[in-house]
């Protein structure tokens, strides 16, 4: 069976919890749903009361028509049997509904936690872990969770029934509810054996539901590339053997649940025999009244039931245990980033100082070591060097999105591991290589930089960037939907959207990861001249692609694996001929402006 399972190994956030822990954290989410639920109790009584008092209705009726068969006597009894099927259905009317709603708020504030999670987690999380998986555990394992609740009080419905039931049949005859009860430890305990395999099943069989889903996703978000390099029919069969996979993992689980239910059902005839055999004697001897059999025949109907029932419940509670352990791991998931203290910042400076920092990925892979650098308060500082020299790790690391392993990063003299993150962040503005937007209008995307602005603040923002002449280029101007993405946007445009969004949360601290995305010339001295507002007199951080931009600096950073090799302007790097005349030489020198005018020259017809 290994080829099943192959991919579907545990994330490395999971945690095995034992079913004690779980059912506490269960019960600890149905607290504040205490007075629902104990209504919901009296009412499960109730219901089970009522409908054990019907058979025995029925029983004493039975045995009444046979010194009174008149048609009164028989009025009385449907009348009797017709109350009695109300009352229980109006009971279980109102546990059903009493219940929906409770497990309704359970399951609306376990979601809450689980995307409060998502929300919480490192960005070196989402690098690790498949955002399709993790969006699987939030939506259908919340919801799986939700549906096992609900077994739950109809089983304790169930079991509450037999009790009272057997407690009477023990008053009317011991040996034949001896007989009963006989093969009830059989069935409890095959159902009970059965659990360990159940979970494992249901936990493969959620996990590989999340990789068809992640799959899904990743390929209509990368639907466009796949179609660019016609690789739909490679998509296509790389679906199929994920599809396949979870055929596999599914039949299994289907064949695992489905074989426990011949078992029990053996056992329960077996049972049912023997009582219809013991019983029919008694009645023919005179010790048992007719209708006292029928009690007993109807007894073990409803006593097979639960008992029966036990190995689907427990099935679906096996489903419910292992989707709620999926999400409790969700939830418990270890934060890599943690602060120390929660200290508010406000009025920053901009002064960064890294000192000492070792940072790394992972274990065997050393991005910065030993990093010392000062960033004083409103200088522009430009980073360049060839990919995985550590340029977007010192961006990340200044935002806080990740953990340095060793030696302190400070903000204003302050411990950036001390500051009280929403604080400062808040002062912080940051602009990736793909600009995210959000699917809505323009001006939505840019108010996310400041969810309070008015309409007014945010065209103002707009028309600081470029002299606004950008959106006089746009069908609604302001208004104009963005798509899934940004996708109705070009690359430059979605670029001016970040940089408003910046201008108006008005930062003190600037990340700058400039795209390297080709654009025209337009949109790109609209980006420059965008870049130049927000540039000044704030401390910026630029990760460098464009000659204009590094050219500006106040000063530039060469690295090369991790470490700080370079470091000067652009007019002193060049004379200095080392790496940054050679990086110059190879990626930036076609932007200058002598370049063109050569290049122009040379392909000049004659």
């Amino acid at each position: 069976m290994g080829f099943i399972m192959d991919g579907l190994d545990a994330e490395a956030y999971d945690r095995s919890y034992s079913d004690t822990t779980l059912v506490k954290r269960i019960i600890a989410y149905f607290r504040p749903q205490a007075k629902q639920m104990a209504v919901i109790s009296a009412v499960i009584v109730l219901t089970s009361l009522v409908n054990t008092a019907l058979p025995i209705f029925i029983s004493k009726g039975l045995d009444n028509l046979k010194t009174d068969s008149s048609t009164d006597s028989l009025v009385k009894l449907t009348i009797g049997i017709v109350i009695l099927g109300v009352l229980a259905w109006i009971f279980n009317a109102i546990r059903q509904w009493m219940s929906a709603a409770a497990i309704g708020n359970v399951t609306l504030q376990l979601r809450e936690d689980a995307f409060d999670a998502v929300v919480k987690r490192d960005l070196s999380f989402y690098d690790n872990f498949s955002s399709g998986k993790v969006v699987s555990r939030v939506t259908s394992d919340t919801q799986a969770f939700s549906q096992v609740v609900a077994l739950v009080t109809d089983l304790a419905s169930q079991i509450l029934l037999v009790i009272l039931l057997i407690g009477y049949l023990f008053v009317v005859n011991v040996q034949l509810t001896l007989i009963t009860l006989a093969l009830a430890p059989f069935i409890v305990i095959t159902a009970l054996a059965f659990r360990k395999i159940a979970r494992e099943t249901v936990t493969q069989s959620r996990r590989v539901n999340a990789v068809v889903g992640s799959h899904i996703q990743e390929t209509i978000s990368g639907i466009s590339i796949a179609k660019a390099f016609r690789q739909e029919k490679t998509i296509y069969g790389e679906f199929l053997d994920v599809n396949a996979q979870s055929y596999r993992v599914n039949l299994r689980s289907g064949y695992t649940f489905s074989s426990i239910f011949p078992i029990l059902n053996l056992l329960a005839g077996v049972g049912t025999a023997a009582l219809v055999y013991f019983g029919g004697v008694k009645a023919q001897q005179g010790t048992l009244s007719p209708g006292e059999w029928y009690l007993f025949i109807q007894g073990l109907a409803l006593f097979w039931f639960p008992l029966t029932s036990i190995a689907s419940f427990w099935s679906q509670f096996q489903q419910g245990l292992a989707a709620g352990e999926r999400v409790f791991g969700l939830i418990d998931a270890e934060s890599k980033v943690v602060q120390t203290d929660n200290k508010p910042i406000s009025n920053v400076k901009g002064e960064i100082r890294f000192d000492h920092v070792n940072f790394r990925y992972t274990d065997d892979v050393p991005v910065l070591k030993d990093f010392s650098l000062t960033i004083k308060a409103g200088e522009t500082l430009a980073l360049v060097g060839h990919t995985g020299s550590g340029k977007s790790s010192i961006g990340k690391l200044i935002a806080r999105f990740y953990e340095f392993q060793e030696g302190k990063i400070l903000i204003d003299g302050q411990d950036i591991r001390t500051l009280d993150l929403s604080s400062y962040r808040s002062q912080l503005g940051v602009v990736t290589q793909t600009p995210f937007l959000f699917d809505g209008t323009i001006m939505d995307n840019i108010r996310y930089g400041k969810s309070d602005a008015s309409d007014a603040e945010i065209q103002r923002a707009a028309e600081l960037v470029g002299q606004g002449d950008w959106i006089r280029t746009l069908p609604n101007g302001l208004q104009t939907q963005v798509g899934e993405r940004g996708g109705s946007l070009s690359m430059g445009q979605r670029q001016l959207v970040s940089l408003a969004r910046v201008l108006l949360q008005n930062p003190s601290i600037f990340i700058l990861d400039e795209a390297t995305a080709s654009i025209d010339p337009l949109t790109e001295t609209l980006i420059q001249e965008g870049l130049d507002i927000v540039l000044d007199n704030r401390t910026s951080v630029v990760i460098a692609h464009r000659l204009s931009t590094i050219k500006n600096a106040d000063r530039i950073i060469v690295l090369r694996e991790g470490e700080i090799i370079e470091e000067g302007n652009h007019d002193d790097l060049l004379k200095q001929g080392g790496h940054y005349a050679e990086l110059y030489n190879t990626y930036f020198r076609h932007q200058s402006l002598e370049y063109i005018e050569n290049a122009k020259t040379v392909l000049k017809p004659a």
